[in-house]
């Protein structure tokens, strides 16, 4: 028999570790190479369909309404937060306690099933007096009689469920019920309404690099469709027959007023702050995204001003995206108590701040041509986002510019060229990085899935973007 000495014996351990070594780091590199849904493909269909109906949605006996209303549903739009409410409906689906009682509910047959409910007046068509040309069975114009039939009950009753969940053991059910699929819609309708009203208030001239509403239709207009498509969204809000949805998705328009009013406050520096400007302060900004609130600033840059900044953001822009990914899941039967509904507002809450932020740092990076509307505005509307702030500890000139929120001659050139020789810009884009690396750490609880691996993604591509 054949004896190898022990140097032999060394050897061939040596070249077996480097072999399957190297065969683990190819395994390992080819498993992260592989190919990752892109969230809007993933999507297509779905996206196709929400945009179609929702735009039949929107018709109004008044032409001059029905043209404005769809404006801006003719122009390309990202589509990020019905990707949020559609993603997580797949990603949650068949986890909730109450999943069985919902799809049931989409099944029934009753009057045609649940997606044509969806489109049907809780009262009388001749009481709503809301006509819609693109939906005549279940809408109706003013007649100047009115008679007192006996109104016809909405839907015929349907028994409860006699059954709980099937499986102790939750399984995702890879779908999208007709009810997330109209959230989905809800959502887009009260971001394009918000645009509607924010263009108006910004005096912005471009939006998706076309003209603006105002511009194209003037600011009267642009204020009545906003209030218009409110009114629809509204309306097929409570359709969905969820009072916790109603509760979320109507609290953001609070929200979005609230931001603006926020908006317009004015920065002022405390004493404290003042005395920290006239002396040494040590430039350890904490790092912890998750405490703003607490947030050191250095320099003379003032805690109210990142308090404001930071709440302002979650009202004008995370609020939406928070509180649409939460009712996501409460319509696919998340029942309080359950992780699934915090893990969805968690996501959209810290991808929204960094959405705001990415778009922050884009108006100083992009040109009007590449951000679809005119580059600058924020210090043009007196505006000291992210940029501004980091930049205020490294000149602290800029502090004065800020309180008196750009307003004289020269201030807007003079603000955005501190700006660009600070690291403000750079730093804006790192914190808008950690949001996106808790949102999608939030997400590790979800099984894996399709859907949860293009929410990932879709956090990827937010902090990516040019435009």
């Amino acid at each position: 028999m054949h004896k190898r000495c022990p140097q032999q014996l060394v050897l061939k351990f040596e070249h077996c570790i480097r072999r399957h070594g190297s065969v683990r780091a190819q395994f390992t590199a080819a498993i992260s190479q592989q190919p990752r849904p892109d969230p809007f493909k993933f999507l297509a269909p779905q996206l196709a369909e929400l945009r179609t109906s929702l735009v039949s949605m929107l018709g109004s006996g008044h032409p001059a309404i029905s043209e404005i209303t769809k404006y801006y549903f003719m122009h390309p739009s990202k589509q990020v937060r019905p990707v949020i409410v559609l993603l997580l409906a797949q990603a949650t689906n068949g986890l909730g306690g109450d999943w069985n009682k919902k799809l049931w509910e989409s099944e029934c047959v009753n009057a045609g099933g649940r997606a044509e409910e969806l489109n049907r007046p809780l009262s009388r068509p001749d009481v709503l007096n809301d006509w819609n040309p693109s939906m005549p069975i279940d809408t109706a114009s003013f007649d100047p009689s009115f008679a007192l039939h006996p109104a016809k009950p909405h839907r015929p009753p349907k028994p409860p469920p006699t059954y709980a969940n099937a499986s102790s053991s939750p399984v995702l059910a890879n779908t999208v019920l007709p009810t997330q699929m109209r959230l989905a819609q809800i959502v887009e309708m009260m971001h394009t309404a918000s645009l509607l009203h924010d263009d108006v208030i910004d005096e912005s001239a471009l939006r998706r690099g076309a003209a603006s509403a105002p511009a194209s239709y003037g600011n009267k207009l642009s204020v009545l469709g906003g209030n218009f498509v409110l009114g629809r969204a509204s309306a097929a809000l409570s359709r969905l027959g969820d009072s916790e949805v109603t509760e979320l998705i109507a609290s953001v328009l609070s929200n979005l007023v609230e931001g603006e009013i926020l908006q317009l406050r004015e920065i002022k520096m405390d004493d404290d702050d003042k005395a920290a400007a006239s002396g040494k302060q040590d430039d350890d900004l904490v790092e912890d995204v998750l405490e703003k609130s607490r947030m050191s600033i250095g320099g003379q840059t003032s805690r109210d001003a990142w308090n404001i900044y930071l709440q302002k953001t979650y009202l004008k822009t995370a609020s939406l995206m928070a509180k649409g990914a939460r009712s996501a899941v409460v319509l696919g039967g998340c029942k309080e108590g359950e992780v699934w509904k915090e893990i969805a507002y968690a996501y959209g809450r810290n991808l929204g701040i960094a959405f705001q932020l990415v778009d922050d740092v884009l108006d100083y990076e992009s040109a009007s041509s590449t951000l679809g509307k005119p580059g600058g505005a924020d210090l043009q509307l007196g505006l000291a986002t992210g940029p501004a702030l980091y930049a205020w500890e490294e000149f602290p000139e800029i502090g004065d510019l800020i309180q008196r929120k750009f307003d004289r001659p020269g201030d807007v050139e003079l603000a955005r060229d501190y700006v660009l020789r600070s690291s403000g810009v750079q730093r804006t884009r790192a914190l808008a990085q950690a949001y996106a690396n808790k949102a999608k750490e939030v997400l590790q609880e979800l099984p894996n899935s399709e859907a949860k691996a293009g929410l990932e993604v879709l956090t990827e591509r937010v902090i990516g973007r040019k435009s």
